[in-house]
């Protein structure tokens, strides 16, 4: 009994000492404990603006290029403002392979990544094959520091040898020769013309998308120029200079 009594007394004065003379108590635990939840809802508030943050700025870095693509593909320059012809639906290079020069197989599928200023001609290379081809050199020369996004390209569609004396004039060009046949199935004349009488505009995706009109003089080389001009614009920020693996 006397144990029971000193046991209820020790309890009564327990009872009467503040809180802090107390030790631990359920309601001591739970003071404790809400710093530390403060705590964590001010750190997942913390995190959660600082993903805002970051989708925000990838949003800004990512907006030029979004309105290159909407540009290109959405509000391109309408029928009447160009001097070339727009191609609609647009024709995909076709999955097959070309001969170089020097005998050697190439995917046409190679030519992707840049931009192609194209033309098509016997090997012989008439007096308008070769004005074709200057007109390609020199429509690439005068976009000036954007050229090295753009190649010219002679695809030859028969099997005649290229005239040797061309040869130093075509160093920087793409000459390829390719079957007639699978040629015709991709690029295609305007009504009442051949395909060797235009020049024809291919975009980095290997896309064929525009074709300039046939007989084209100087004036139309000028108008042609503004055309290629609008279409590097529009996609200066998905096109880079250079097709990956050359130099």
């Amino acid at each position: 009994m006397s144990g029971s009594k000193s046991s209820d007394g020790s309890f009564a004065r327990a009872a009467t000492l503040p809180p802090e003379a107390q030790g631990d108590h359920p309601l001591g635990l739970t003071v404790h404990t809400l710093p530390e939840a403060a705590g964590a809802v001010a750190l997942t508030q913390r995190t959660r603006h600082g993903r805002l943050k970051m989708l925000g700025v990838l949003l800004i870095c990512a907006a030029p290029v979004i309105a290159s693509y909407f540009t290109y593909y959405v509000i391109r320059p309408e029928g009447r403002r160009n001097y070339g012809e727009l191609i609609n639906p647009q024709r995909t290079l076709p999955d097959l392979s070309a001969t170089a020069l020097d005998g050697k197989a190439v995917p046409l599928a190679s030519l992707k990544g840049q931009w192609l200023l194209v033309s098509v001609a016997g090997g012989a290379c008439d007096a308008a094959c070769q004005k074709h081809l200057y007109l390609q050199r020199q429509l690439r020369e005068s976009v000036g520091k954007e050229k090295d996004r753009v190649d010219w390209v002679w695809l030859v569609n028969d099997a005649t040898s290229v005239p040797p004396e061309l040869t130093p004039a075509l160093q920087k060009a793409t000459v390829l020769r390719m079957d007639a046949a699978a040629l015709n199935a991709w690029l295609a004349p305007a009504e009442g013309h051949q395909i060797a009488d235009h020049l024809y505009v291919v975009d980095p995706m290997g896309n064929w998308m525009m074709r300039f009109p046939a007989a084209m003089d100087a004036a139309g080389a000028a108008k042609a120029k503004r055309d290629l001009e609008r279409l590097l614009r529009a996609s200066s920020s998905w096109d880079e200079a250079g097709r990956p693996g050359k130099p």
